[in-house]
């Protein structure tokens, strides 16, 4: 039997940090929702009894480093099952970029299991179970737009943006995400108005979900990686309607309504960064399914 599964990735279109909680972690409030770039796995069942993981990506782990192989060993040990897995990972999100390539990953195979063993959890019970694996993959699981809240695994569904096109680029550095929330100073942030965000999101006004985008990590990686100021200078000065960084970084991404202004942008940042991307919004969670059938 086989499986194949989408694991798309996500932009934060706000992203902010309230306060350090006592368990260690912060708490946050943010804005996400899930764009058509994607990870695609094959799932397949395996009498070995073990997890195997592979991909033609070389710097992808193929062990339990790897989110999508730690979230089948969860799955098989949570449903008491023996059988094996092998899980093809192509890699198409770029790694280590804001994108939560890695918890997408995740939680398509949970998602992916569930259906090629035919346990029957729901979208509810599989989240829950994500939270183990990491702050993001809750919002994985479900997909589409969503404000996300505690660690980021708490999640409330939004109306989907306004329709428009996402562009992407990636320096070509890695970012530490632990580096970036250890160097923020809480008492420092200029917050962003999630509020307004979501009402933009509910009367589908794109200008006013233009104005406010907005990231207090985004200081914080800038300072450490002068290349993420210079793609979102250049965004900016190409004609994109908002340009912010998404996650913890290196990736910006910039909003446009127009296809003309799309190219124009997408070819000029073709000169500044090798991995530029031009895709659009998946949509709220019923879309999404369908995207990912």
């Amino acid at each position: 039997m086989k499986c194949l599964v989408k694991a798309p990735a996500k932009i934060n279109l706000t992203l902010d940090v309230l306060h350090k909680r006592p368990d260690g972690y912060h708490e946050v409030e943010m804005v996400m929702t899930t764009i058509d770039l994607a990870d695609r796995i094959e799932l397949s069942d395996d009498n070995s009894s073990r997890v195997k993981l592979m991909s033609e990506f070389r710097f992808v782990p193929n062990d339990h480093r790897n989110l999508a192989y730690q979230a089948a060993e969860l799955f098989r040990k949570r449903m008491g099952i023996t059988r094996g897995v092998n899980i093809y990972l192509e890699k198409n999100i770029p790694v280590a970029a804001g994108l939560a390539g890695g918890s997408s990953d995740a939680a398509a195979v949970l998602r992916g299991l569930n259906d090629l063993w035919q346990v029957g959890l729901t979208k509810d019970e599989l989240a829950i179970m994500g939270e183990e694996l990491g702050s993001d993959v809750p919002f994985c699981v479900y997909g589409g737009t969503a404000l996300s809240t505690g660690r980021g695994e708490k999640i409330q569904p939004l109306p989907a943006p306004p329709t428009c096109w996402v562009i992407l680029a990636k320096p070509s550095i890695g970012v530490s995400t632990a580096d970036v929330y250890h160097a923020l100073k809480v008492n420092r942030i200029e917050h962003p108005n999630t509020k307004d965000m979501c009402k933009a999101l509910e009367m589908k006004n794109y200008d006013q979900m233009c104005a406010s985008v907005g990231n207090v990590l985004e200081p914080v990686t800038t300072r450490m990686h002068k290349e993420v100021k210079l793609i979102k200078d250049q965004m900016k000065r190409f004609g994109a309607d908002a340009v912010l960084m998404s996650g913890s970084g290196p990736t910006v991404f910039g909003l446009v309504r127009h296809e003309s202004r799309l190219h124009r942008i997408y070819n000029g940042l073709r000169g500044f960064c090798d991995q530029v991307y031009a895709v659009r919004l998946l949509g709220e969670r019923e879309n999404l399914a369908k995207n990912l059938a």
